[in-house]
């Protein structure tokens, strides 16, 4: 049975455009660095869980576009990697501390869904992403939730 999820990312950083446009609309998920991400990631995620793509740290953050995963759990390569910024010194191939999935593009939202329409909608103003304080970058996603999202998607088509 397929698991849900959001990921947040900030556009400047990598965006949905950016997946789109990498090789095979493919790429690592990295730099998760939250001990209860990385867990959800690391021992939840499995390949083909969808994933909603959200732009985090925007002026409008917003719900805009799904990917799927397309790889099993691994060491996330950019912590054993000085010159990255998501170097961590206390992980080590022998024991590694943070992991990625590899994703894939799916569809990119002709309109986000910004965070202020998600808490206007009865079944997405339930979602983690809206609770206060919650800052998780890889959050579970309902498959009410879910199926929500597509309904609207499809309505937008």
């Amino acid at each position: 049975m397929p698991h849900y999820w959001l990921m947040k990312s900030e556009p400047d950083c990598f965006s949905i455009q950016d997946l789109e446009a990498a090789p095979c609309k493919t790429s690592m998920w990295d730099g998760v660095r939250n001990y209860q991400a990385r867990n959800f990631l690391r021992d939840q995620m499995q390949i083909g869980d969808g994933i909603l793509f959200y732009h985090s740290n925007v002026k409008e953050p917003a719900i805009v576009g799904t990917a799927r995963v397309t790889s099993r759990p691994y060491p996330d390569p950019t912590a054993f990697d000085p010159s990255s910024e998501h170097f961590d010194p206390k992980s080590s191939l022998r024991n590694p501390r943070w992991f990625v999935v590899n994703v894939q593009h799916v569809l990119t939202f002709p309109s986000p869904l910004t965070r202020d329409f998600l808490k206007t909608h009865p079944v997405l103003c339930t979602m983690d992403v809206l609770k206060k304080g919650s800052r998780l970058s890889v959050l579970p996603v309902t498959e009410a939730q879910w199926k929500a999202i597509e309904m609207l998607c499809c309505a937008d088509g």
